[in-house]
């Protein structure tokens, strides 16, 4: 089924569940509220799906978390923050063509 294989994210378990891990970790910033969020959120499954193994895909709720995305300076959402080693290896800001995002997954897998 679609979406399996998202990690939802809180500003709590933020460290272990991104920083400390041991694959590279995109992470979906969005909200309910957000149209631009709601059109790729489809993708953003996909990629769970298609990266199993090598990628964690990850959501986390900006209005249930305020601290993670405020410690990033994300203004916007959707925000797609790829991390690699507890380190941004790249941001996507804005609801962008699944082939973008590939492209800066192929840079850290």
């Amino acid at each position: 089924m679609a979406g399996d294989n998202l990690v939802q994210v809180t500003d709590s378990d933020f460290d272990s569940k991104v920083l400390k891990s041991d694959k590279p970790v995109l992470v979906d910033f969005w909200a309910a509220w957000c149209g631009p969020c709601k059109a790729i959120g489809p993708t953003v499954e996909e990629l769970a799906d298609e990266y199993v193994g090598q990628l964690t895909v990850a959501k986390m709720d900006v209005d249930a978390n305020p601290q993670t995305p405020g410690k990033y300076g994300i203004r916007a959402i959707p925000t797609l923050i790829l991390f690699k080693g507890g380190q941004v290896a790249d941001q996507i800001t804005g609801a962008v063509a699944k082939s973008q995002i590939v492209e800066a997954i192929k840079k850290v897998i």
